[in-house]
């Protein structure tokens, strides 16, 4: 492995469950609230959308009910700039619903996606005709958890050797301890990264799956065989391991209105830059810059900066970077 690897410039394409989203609005725990705001949610279209806003062209991979909340998902994500045209509409499933629970303590998420559409989704999807425009193909340990379909459908696209792949895969772990049987999702994910070209995972993501005296440097360990393994610090920093020497850079430092769908713009970023050929170190910084746009929402989807903002980012001194807090109000102060 050489650390100037990167996957073939090209489209992306991201297989995966997006469900309709109910969230009280305003922010309130559901039992007090009068009013909900309906969105849409999935780790797999987040990164699609984010990538199509980074003017990298993405294919969404999927299955939705014929119902109207199902039409709502497709439409929503269409109009981010993301083909959605080969996404299966199944009369017999309805697509998946999740609710919001905000409270003092966190927000938490209750599921509501038993047989649905996308959990029905299983290897046959991969000779499908779109995986032939792949050049990246992006999956998460969601997935592997729905059902046995979902999960034979990431054990085959992983089970071919990466040298006989026709395209890259990365794989972000993203772990949902409800939707796992007990004590299953550790070696399952585990193995799954494992085999991945390009792998995100979270540090306490990795510490409550894989033990708690984890670093940063001791989950690249774990996981030798991927190209490129990213582990995010939550708002501190992200590290890439190549088979150069690690780099890390911190997270840009700004107002947060809530964590959901962070990752997946991290990770988004993260790969439109090394899709546009970037060093780590601006790869990194592109991933924190998106994820930054998610921060500021309290949907999973926000909107970048403007192209000459984030430029800047990316052009500044290591001291400049870490110095900068991001208002994303148009104007840069730092």
């Amino acid at each position: 492995m050489r650390d100037t690897w990167r996957p073939t410039r090209g489209r992306v394409v991201c297989i995966g469950e997006t469900m309709a989203a109910l969230s009280p609005d305003p922010a309130l725990p559901l039992a007090d609230a009068d009013h909900l705001r309906l969105s849409v949610a999935g780790a797999e279209s987040n990164v699609a959308m984010y990538l199509a806003d980074h003017g990298i062209p993405a294919t969404w991979l999927s299955a939705l009910g014929d119902d109207p909340m199902g039409d709502r998902v497709r439409a929503t994500v269409a109009a981010a700039g993301v083909d959605v045209t080969h996404v299966r509409i199944d009369p017999a499933r309805p697509t998946g619903l999740l609710m919001k629970n905000p409270t003092p303590s966190g927000t938490r998420v209750h599921y509501y996606r038993r047989d649905s559409a996308a959990s029905a989704l299983g290897p046959d999807l991969l000779d499908h005709e779109a995986m032939g425009t792949a050049a990246l193909v992006h999956l998460t340990g969601i997935t592997p958890a729905l059902s046995a379909s979902c999960r034979d459908l990431v054990t085959r696209a992983l089970g071919v050797p990466a040298p006989d792949r026709p395209y890259a895969i990365s794989f972000d772990v993203n772990h949902r301890a409800p939707l796992w049987p007990e004590d299953t999702a550790p070696d399952v994910l585990r193995g799954l990264a494992g085999r991945a070209d390009i792998v995100f995972v979270g540090l306490d993501e990795a510490q409550s799956l894989w033990g708690t005296h984890l670093t940063a440097a001791a989950v690249r360990e774990l996981l030798p065989d991927p190209r490129i393994v990213v582990v995010k610090d939550g708002s501190r920093e992200a590290t890439a391991f190549t088979a150069s020497d690690p780099v890390t850079v911190p997270a840009l430092r700004t107002a947060v209105i809530e964590p959901v769908g962070a990752g997946d713009a991290f990770a988004a970023g993260f790969l439109a830059g090394l899709l546009r050929g970037e060093t780590m170190l601006r790869c990194l910084r592109l991933g924190h810059v998106t994820a930054v746009s998610a921060l500021r929402v309290t949907g999973d989807h926000g909107p970048l900066p403007p192209p000459p903002v984030i430029d800047r980012l990316l052009a500044r001194t290591d001291r400049e970077w870490q110095a900068h807090e991001e208002t994303w109000s148009g104007t840069e102060r730092g």
